[in-house]
């Protein structure tokens, strides 16, 4: 998914008309132009958690977007790679906006990976509540024990921990949280409305 050596250009806007009806029905947020810091940081994490669930959750989203008929804003893996890189706390990232048609685009992706992993979502949480009844850390259990090392790692090597936010995560039980954060959002996604409630949920705060 990663295109090593390789520098992101600039992320060319979809015209409006362009998108797909599921998508057009998303409304732009009043007083927004383009995709929040926060916001690029959030679905990238939640792409990251997928990535970590599922060992072929890259090609899965590719699949997708062909699936959606995404092509238009996310035509391959590369252009696919320089929106992620959009998130600013990547360690490769690049400081051109991230286009509101293109940020659908991502959230489509997100939701519709996390409803193929619901069942795993669900099994996860279950299985987490239970351990954290009996005072039982979650690498008790090993799918669980595996999601939060693949994510530690996928996080490190891709993440810059030397960002100033970024500094609470050196600590593994400050990431393994946050990976654990990331499986409730991704059900969150994954149920009924969820394109629209994680659309919505991006921009709490963003809204003029």
């Amino acid at each position: 998914m990663e295109p090593a050596n390789s520098m992101p250009a600039t992320v060319e806007s979809t015209q409006t008309e362009l998108l797909p009806p599921l998508l057009a029905a998303l409304p732009d947020p009043p007083g927004v132009s383009v995709c929040p810091r926060r916001a690029r940081w959030q679905l990238d994490l939640l792409l990251l958690a997928l990535e970590s669930l599922d060992l072929n959750a890259s090609e899965l989203m590719l699949q997708v977007v062909r699936e959606l008929q995404l092509q238009v804003m996310i035509p391959n893996r590369v252009i696919f790679w320089q929106i992620r890189c959009t998130n600013p706390f990547r360690q490769v990232t690049q400081r051109t906006p991230l286009p509101l048609p293109e940020t659908k685009a991502l959230t489509a992706v997100v939701v519709q990976v996390a409803r193929r992993q619901t069942a795993t979502l669900r099994h996860l949480l279950l299985v987490l509540d239970q351990l954290q009844a009996q005072h039982l850390p979650p690498e008790t259990y090993a799918p669980l024990a595996e999601y939060l090392d693949r994510f530690r790692r996928h996080f490190r090597k891709r993440m810059n921990l030397q960002r100033s936010g970024l500094f609470l995560y050196k600590e593994t039980t400050a990431l393994n949280e946050l990976g654990l954060q990331l499986l409730v959002q991704l059900l969150f996604c994954a149920g009924t409305k969820g394109l629209e409630r994680l659309w919505f949920s991006l921009f709490d705060g963003e809204v003029h």
